[in-house]
């Protein structure tokens, strides 16, 4: 499920728009022909004229094209936000940039850039758009770095780490952060007051409240205590019935192999060279523990479970039986029955944090003929006009000095979910993001995707084995590709 689908429902994380009037001068007219010119005196003759300085010519504005499409940005309700706010901008700014849109469904929005890029027709600006947009364009996008350093543009109202998971490789820094979807632990607080069970920490990096460190054999551990049969025995009583489960400890849903595995430590099927398949340091542990968890202890649910009625065929944790889920803030859109949650910090592995993050952002083409102009007026998109476009894309703000007036319109929904926690998880983004970039990426990808039906549907597999083939498969995707 991409954060994309949910984007415009998160009305929740909208910051106040900021109002801006805009004045216009009264038109001046010529005197009639037939009115006899006022007279004057004649000068001295010593008296020289009054030299004045003829006025510069004003100089033509600058036509920025906006290409809207990659993510969020094409359903009727936000075309006529865009509409708004494309006038609002010019209203302000038409002396020296004209915005203009070229708005695309996302269905042919990539289809569509990349027709225009090869035809020498690049739009300048492009967005919002994921990670998985920027990295389906790889090499197409301009290195702001020269940019950022001679216009000494201001960076400190973001988060390093926001800056740096931009910094794409041998890319540079192909953009700015925008909207944010941090990730955390969200949990039910009725199953775990039910099992007398403190809840998860809420200090990243903090131990659990009995001092064991919170890390992914502490989450094990509680997850049995909180599934449940239909007899009321949990997952570590030897009477244990996994044929009869009516509660689970944990699910991980709404992303693939990449996004499970990073919650662990983040990585990428490719090695550095861009060629060579690899299974990342930490994702073999990772999808070791999450195959033990629904096949051996149970705590997890397998696909039948998932996709039944019990579980909201398939949103788990909004079917008030699943006890802890790691997911984006974006979630706030789809659940029910969960009524009572919060949401805390995400388990370490091997003393590491990675809390995977979804992101939009805007980025310049680096075929764009007019490249210091768009960069200032994405400088006015990521700042002063920043509130005005998260509101259209519900995103929650990456500039710090925002962040506070967002938690205080969230909070007014959700009163009693510590919404700090969402705001430290941008300490601990995935880079590289588990949307990135792979060879002949839609093979790839539904191989991933294979490999995750398998092991989700299928008990008493030889996992190393399972993993050495996908592997295998995929180094041959990454070939074709070639």
């Amino acid at each position: 499920m991409s954060k994309t689908r949910f984007a415009q429902l998160l009305i929740v994380l909208l910051v106040l728009s900021l109002v801006l009037s805009a004045c216009t001068g009264a038109a001046t007219t010529a005197a009639p022909a037939t009115e006899k010119p006022m007279e004057t005196e004649e000068p001295m003759a010593t008296e020289e004229p009054m030299e004045t300085e003829e006025p510069e010519p004003a100089g033509e504005a600058i036509e920025i094209r906006w290409y809207i499409g990659l993510g969020a940005g094409g359903n009727p309700e936000q075309i006529e936000q865009e509409d708004a706010f494309v006038e609002k901008f010019n209203e302000k700014y038409g002396d020296k940039y004209i915005l203009v849109t070229d708005i695309q469904q996302n269905d042919v929005a990539y289809d569509v850039l990349k027709t225009q890029i090869a035809g020498g027709e690049a739009p300048d600006i492009v967005g919002p758009v994921g990670v998985k947009g920027l990295y389906s364009f790889e090499g197409a996008w301009l290195d702001l770095t020269s940019l950022i350093d001679s216009t000494s543009y201001d960076l400190s109202d973001f988060n390093p780490a926001l800056v740096d998971f931009y910094k794409l490789g041998p890319q540079g820094q192909i953009a700015l952060p925008f909207g944010v979807y941090p990730s955390a632990l969200w949990y039910n607080k009725d199953l775990f007051d039910e099992a007398g069970l403190e809840y998860p920490p809420h200090e990243w990096g903090g131990d659990y409240s009995d001092g064991d460190a919170w890390d992914y054999d502490k989450v094990r551990e509680l997850a049995m205590l909180l599934t449940v049969d239909a007899n009321g025995n949990d997952a570590t009583s030897p009477d244990f019935d996994p044929e009869n489960i009516v509660q689970f400890g944990y699910d991980a849903v709404w992303t693939d192999p990449r996004g499970m595995a990073t919650f662990f430590k983040a990585g990428n099927f490719i090695a550095d060279d861009g060629k060579t398949a690899v299974m990342p340091d930490g994702w073999a542990d990772a999808f070791q523990w999450y195959y033990d968890a629904m096949w051996v202890d149970h705590f997890m649910p397998t696909d039948p479970y998932r996709n039944s009625e019990l579980l909201a065929n398939g949103n788990t944790f909004s079917s008030g039986a699943v006890a802890m889920m790691p997911q984006n803030s974006w979630y706030t859109c789809c659940f029910d029955k969960a009524e009572n949650w919060d949401v805390g910090a995400i388990p370490s592995y091997n003393g590491e944090i990675t809390a995977k993050l979804h992101a939009d952002t805007f980025a310049i083409l680096a075929d764009s003929e007019k490249q210091e102009a768009a960069f200032e007026v994405l400088g006015l998109f990521l700042g002063e006009f920043a509130p005005d476009l998260l509101q259209i894309y519900g995103a929650f703000p990456a500039r710090a000095s925002l962040q506070e007036d967002a938690m205080a319109t969230m909070a007014e929904s959700y009163p009693d979910v510590d919404l700090q926690v969402l705001v430290e998880a941008l300490n601990y983004p995935d880079n590289p993001n588990h949307e990135a970039g792979l060879p002949n990426i839609l093979k790839a990808n539904d191989r991933i995707g294979a490999f995750q039906t398998l092991i989700q549907s299928t008990p008493d597999l030889d996992l190393q084995e399972e993993m050495d083939k996908l592997i295998a498969d995929l180094q041959q995707i990454y070939d074709e590709a070639e």
